[in-house]
């Protein structure tokens, strides 16, 4: 099966900090995955990597065979921890500056998603709660007809209610052969979405597996396993 992302002995130093240590993994096309671990395991630091707002201290990171840059950001879309649009912008103007920054983005998704999601178009970002602005942002990346989603804590500040229509918005609005990486801390809410999972702890990959694979020969769930692991 061909790889969307590829890490080889790769390595991230911050100051004072060693981020990612000697990391190999492969990233098939086509699954949704889970990136978990504990706070500050490394999970963002490879997010950002594949994303090329930061480079590494040494190894290599490739997306569908190339290093990140301007040729993997046209198939790459990233969903930060943070929100980092405009407050003055209304989602209609945010719905312009994709589509005229984006060439893949599907403006007619993204409607339908608003529609689905209960959010108005015409509302200005700054009078949204928090919930409502990760819903806006969660719906300009997935509006994209791209081949690798980076998604990190995509429903850290939603509700409950709202988490699993989020998630069924996620995975009904991708391409079969697409790949969504979740990164998160809340297994419990996500499993039942993935097909993967990379355990990651103080820079280190723990354990890579098909969720099925944890159910039948470990006989428990994926977050019974991560609670297991780390002892959380």
């Amino acid at each position: 099966m061909e790889n969307i992302l590829e890490c080889r002995n790769l390595v991230k130093f911050y100051p004072n900090c060693l981020a990612l240590n000697t990391v190999n993994l492969a990233v098939p096309k086509g699954r949704i995955i889970g990136l978990l671990g504990p706070n500050g395991s490394g999970k963002t630091t490879i997010i950002k990597l594949a994303n090329g707002l930061i480079t590494p201290s040494s190894g290599q990171i490739l997306i569908n065979g190339m290093e990140p840059g301007v040729e993997t950001k046209k198939i790459v879309s990233y969903l930060p921890e943070r929100t980092y649009l405009n407050d003055w912008m209304t989602v209609n103007n945010m719905i312009d500056f994709f589509s005229d920054f984006y060439e893949n983005f599907n403006r007619h998704k993204a409607y339908d998603m608003l529609q689905r999601l209960g959010v108005n178009p015409t509302q200005r970002l700054k009078t949204m709660s928090k919930g409502t602005k990760e819903k806006v942002q969660l719906i300009l990346v997935m509006s994209r007809e791209a081949e690798l989603y980076l998604l990190d804590e995509p429903i850290g500040g939603v509700d409950p209610a709202a988490r699993d229509y989020i998630l069924d918005t996620i995975i009904s609005n991708y391409s079969e052969n697409a790949t969504i990486i979740i990164s998160t801390h809340l297994i419990a809410d996500v499993e039942k979405v993935l097909d993967e999972v990379i355990f990651i702890n103080q820079g280190s990959i723990v354990l890579t597996s098909t969720v099925d694979d944890i159910r039948e020969k470990e006989n428990k769930s994926v977050d019974a396993l991560f609670r297991e692991v780390f002892r959380c």
